[in-house]
Parts: C-alpha cells; structure tokens; sequence
C-alpha cells in the first residue's frame, strides 16, 4: 500500500518508535480502541477505525514535528517539550499545547556528579565542563546560575553581601555545555566532563555510575500534545476523551455496598465518588445500596471504614473505561 497517498484528510498522531515511552503509549492506544497493524520498518500505520495515521519518531522529535504542524497530535515527554521550547521557542505559527498529563514515564533531569568528588553544589559546576543530551535546558539552567553568581559578586563590591560569603575570586567563566547522545552517565568517569544533566527515574544507572544528584532541572511524564494552530480539533478532542477515559479506569475501582439509611452520611463521606456517590433503595426498610468510584491505593483502607460504619456485602470492580466529567 502507498501510505503517503492515504494520509490525506487523516489527523496524524506521532507516537515514540522505541524507548521508555513506547510500550505504555501503546497500552494506552489499544485502551482508547485506536486500532492498527504496524508494518515491519514502516514508521506509518493506518488507524482502522479512525481517520488517523500513526507515526513513529524518536520522542525527542516528537515537540518538533508537532510544534511544526507536520503532525497534530502527539505523545512524549514533558522533558522533551520543554528542551524543544528552549531551542526553539513557540511563535504565532508554530509550538505546541499540552492537552493531557498522562501519568506515566515519571522522571526528573538533574544534574549529577561524581559521587566520591568534592563537589556539592551546582555552582561549583560554573565555568566547567557539563555533559548532556539536553542542551538547551541546561543553557538555561546554567544561565541563571551565572546571573545569580555576577549579582552576588556585585552586590559583594558595593558592600551588600546579606550574610552571603563571596570573593572576588569566585569570579567564574562560561559553563562549557557538551552534547553527548547517550551513555551520558560515563562522562566523568571518561574524564570528559566534571559534572552531568541527565534522566533519572529509579536512580539505579546514577547509583551504579558512581554519580549523585546535586539538584533538579524539571520533572517529567509523559503528555499528550497539539499543535497550536490543528485544524483537526473535533478529532483531537475525541482522542483526548478517549484516554481520559483509560486513564481514569486505571486509577479508580468501583466499590458497592449497602448500608442502613441511619449511616449513610457517614458512609457518604467515606465514599465521595468523583461528583456523588449513586444510592438505590433496597426493598429491606431503610437500608441503602451505594455505588461510587474509588482510588485503587485508597481502596483496602475505604473497605476498612466501612466495615467499621457498618456496610455490608462490600464489592470491588475493576473498570475497564470510562468517560466521566
């Protein structure tokens, strides 16, 4: 099939080809019924059910295609999002709005250095060699730390150092930031750099690279993106309800139980629900069923203070969608 000749009229929806992003991306796509065959080597497939082409780029280019208006719609990383912002910032015709926090691929870029080394703050780094894959966020980063250093140095020289102990001779030059692709945590290792920025999500490849957090540049999860100026917006918000959806069934269970009417505040108290919780009557006199969504890690301690109110025959279901206000 001629993919390119297919893709007329379809809104185009950029998903991570490979990496941390791709399997959860894909669960969320199955979970919203967006449904396609991904061909060997091809980076296009066509949504069956949908007018939509999915297409598979590296999540670092995703804020560029999107922000670009080659595709509408896309799913990568807050970390990416902003990198991309801050090499090329959004303009009347081109950049990109977040549509939806996902909750998933939870990381921090921080900058790291050797663990057994002498240095313990950021500006320390000031003037030396840092490596990164995200270069312009740690222009920036390293940016405002050098601005704050020459304000210390001048408020120091007019006699204003507010308990501050700076010299003259913390006088420090330009942070000299090198890009390195991957396997950044080698760098000081290799003695190509005193210190690093890079991802961290467990803390594990840090740890085991000899190497420490000394602060945090941005935090992360995955969002789902727009192009600003998308004429395809019914389309997107379509796909924004959908996940919605998937991703309040996978954070909330249904819990159901019955209770005397006399409780039954206390019980509604426990039980919130997402606007109210739904209450039948039973045919037994004065005693109430309750219906309301519950936070999965919330759920054993509310089956807990129940019991204790007196609920009866508490049940626990899973929800497989939703679409909630």
């Amino acid at each position: 099939m001629d993919l390119v000749n297919h893709l007329e009229g379809r809104l185009l929806f950029a998903v991570p080809k490979k990496g941390r992003l791709q399997q959860a991306t894909l669960d969320l796509l199955s979970g919203s019924d967006i449904q396609f065959r991904r061909e060997t080597r091809l980076d296009i497939a066509l949504v069956k059910n949908l007018d939509i082409a999915l297409v598979f780029l590296p999540a670092a280019d995703i804020p560029t295609f999107v922000g670009e208006g080659s595709v509408d719609l896309g799913i990568t990383g807050q970390d990416q999002v902003a990198e991309h912002e801050a090499t090329s910032p959004s303009t009347e015709h081109s950049g990109v709005e977040e549509v939806l926090d996902l909750g998933f691929g939870k990381c921090s870029l921080k900058v790291q250095v050797p663990e057994k080394g002498t240095i313990t703050h950021p500006k320390e780094l000031l003037g030396k060699n840092v490596v990164t894959s995200f270069t312009g966020l740690t222009k920036q980063y390293f940016a405002r730390l050098e601005k704050e250093v020459q304000k210390e140095q001048e408020d120091f020289e007019n006699g204003y150092t507010n308990g501050i102990d700076v010299s003259k001779n913390n006088e420090v030059g330009k942070t000299k930031i090198k890009f390195v692709g991957g396997s950044v945590e080698a760098a000081c290792a290799l003695g190509v750099a005193h210190g690093i920025v890079d991802l961290v999500e467990s803390g594990e490849t840090m740890k085991a690279a000899g190497l420490k957090d000394i602060d945090t540049v941005v935090t992360s999860t995955a969002i789902l993106i727009k192009n600003k100026n998308s004429k395809k917006q019914e389309m997107i918000d379509l796909i924004a309800s959908r996940i919605r959806g998937v991703i309040t069934a996978q954070k909330y269970v249904l819990c159901q139980y019955n209770i005397a009417r006399t409780d039954l505040e206390t019980a509604k108290r426990i039980t919130p629900g997402k606007r109210a919780p739904t209450i039948t009557a039973l045919d037994a006199q004065d005693w109430v069923a309750v219906s309301s969504m519950v936070e999965k890690k919330l759920i054993a301690n509310v089956m807990d203070e129940l019991t204790k109110v007196g609920a009866t025959d508490i049940l626990v279901l899973d929800i497989a969608n939703s679409r909630t206000g």
